[in-house]
């Protein structure tokens, strides 16, 4: 129970605390690292929001399709964290640093109410991962190594059990994939349209620059 709640919640600590606090003492001696770590906890999604755009502006010299995956990635996205949203309510399992409360926490203690399965932060970048593989499997990939960097640091600055971020990432990747195939089969000729209407210099490339190779 969280203290000051009336609403039980659940506590993970008994599932992985022991890894959770391997994390953290690593944490403790290196506190040198601490703060770039907790900076790029939250700094560093800004990534993904890079590689969203790196993904649109390589569709612009591609077809309809890919386009239309350019553009449902941050939907994908938004759906996936949605839905972590729900699960963690419905879950609402109470954050290490009141479970335990000993262990070494970089991060701030956030209200009772903001649970922590699954990991919000995760979500989002396992779910940039999953629309992007669709997309370009290269910035997919890169998007892989900065998902697991992002992973890391949640367990790092105390915020969230392995479990948390584990299972942030077992549910955003299908969602996000479904949601882009979903999107990609509903939505890629209104998209040609757009491509061929007013909106062509933001969704396809001049000429100049190469033609489509595929509709």
């Amino acid at each position: 129970m969280v203290a000051g709640s009336a609403v039980p919640a659940f506590d993970g600590s008994h599932i992985d605390g022991s890894l959770f606090t391997t994390v953290t003492d690593f944490a403790s001696d290196t506190t040198w690292l601490n703060g770039a770590m907790e900076w790029w906890t939250n700094a560093g999604l800004r990534v993904f929001a890079i590689l969203m755009v790196a993904g649109w502006w390589r569709a612009r010299r591609r077809g309809n399709t890919a386009m239309t995956l350019a553009l449902a990635v941050p939907v994908a996205v938004v759906v996936a964290f949605a839905a972590a949203e729900v699960v963690k309510k419905v879950v609402g399992e109470v954050r290490p640093c009141r479970s335990m409360p000993h262990a070494f926490l970089v991060d701030t203690c956030p209200a009772p109410s903001d649970y922590a399965f699954p990991s919000g932060h995760t979500t989002a970048a396992a779910a940039t991962v999953a629309a992007l593989f669709l997309l370009d499997r290269r910035l997919g990939a890169i998007a892989t190594v900065f998902a697991a960097i992002e992973g890391f640091t949640r367990v790092y600055v105390g915020a969230h059990y392995p479990h948390d971020v584990l299972g942030s990432a077992l549910l955003a990747v299908p969602v996000a994939y479904a949601t882009s195939v979903a999107l990609r089969r509903t939505l890629t000729p209104a998209v040609g349209r757009l491509r061929d209407g007013a909106l062509r210099p933001v969704l396809a490339a001049s000429a100049a620059t190469g033609a489509p190779i595929d509709r």
